[in-house]
């Protein structure tokens, strides 16, 4: 009997100088797509972050109120770590971003700001792979991205950017979605596995919240891991899998 052919991931395309990631919550991108995001800064590319919360619901054991401040600070030295130097918040609410007109404008505004020719977000599918749930701010937060790179090009949606001084940006040529079930392309990790696995041990906080694991050691495992998942479909070399929506 003949195995089934698997279908090989494509390299992400590298027509572009500028992406904006956005994503939910702190430690969204760095448990997803940080070793890509290290290689691009080293090769002179700019990415921006904005994150739609500060993670401020994430741990049991910590008020809010102490929480968000905390998780803000080790975004922003996790961001550090990957070459990233410009980390925005949008404010919303953890734990309860709502899809809808708001969050698509602030995501568009967002857009005008920056730019970008790549967007980058998280998995905005019902589940991880079918067999995990996820969590609505992923799913808001993702949803409301893929919408928004369209919003940011049209001047009669929110017109009220354009009066702000933020003009339209038809410039978004792929939004690339990390941890879908349906990846379509990737980028080699590991130029940048070390800085990623850096970048993620700077969540220490939320990490020893979750785990009694040595941080480190659940680091390195999870992030090895996730890279070797989709190095049979990319050359054998482990790598960040993407799922890509062209524009």
């Amino acid at each position: 009997m003949t195995e089934p052919k698997i279908t090989q991931l494509q390299p992400l395309p590298d027509d572009w100088q500028r992406a904006l990631a956005v994503v939910a919550h702190p430690d969204d991108l760095e448990y997803g797509c940080s070793a890509a995001i290290a290689a691009w800064t080293d090769a002179g590319r700019e990415v921006a972050y904005v994150l739609a919360t500060r993670g401020e619901a994430g741990i049991d054991t910590l008020d809010p109120a102490v929480c968000g401040p905390l998780r803000e600070r080790e975004q922003r030295a996790s961001a550090a770590a990957v070459g990233v130097t410009t980390v925005e918040f949008l404010d919303h609410r953890d734990g309860v971003i709502e899809y809808g007109l708001a969050l698509r404008r602030d995501i568009a505004a967002a857009i005008r700001r920056h730019r970008p020719e790549l967007v980058l977000t998280l998995n905005h599918r019902d589940t991880w792979g079918g067999v995990a749930w996820n969590t609505p701010d992923h799913v808001a937060v993702g949803r409301a991205t893929l919408d928004a790179a369209a919003d940011a090009g049209n001047r009669w949606i929110f017109p009220e950017l354009a009066e702000q001084g933020l003009e339209p940006w038809n410039g978004v040529r792929r939004v690339a979605v990390a941890g879908s079930s349906s990846p379509t392309h990737a980028v080699d990790a590991t130029p940048g596995l070390e800085r990623a696995v850096r970048s993620l041990l700077e969540h220490r906080t939320y990490i020893e919240a979750l785990t009694k694991q040595d941080p480190e050691t659940y680091v390195r495992d999870f992030l090895t891991a996730s890279t070797q998942g989709a190095a049979e479909r990319f050359g054998g070399k482990p790598a960040v899998a993407f799922e890509v929506f062209s524009r």
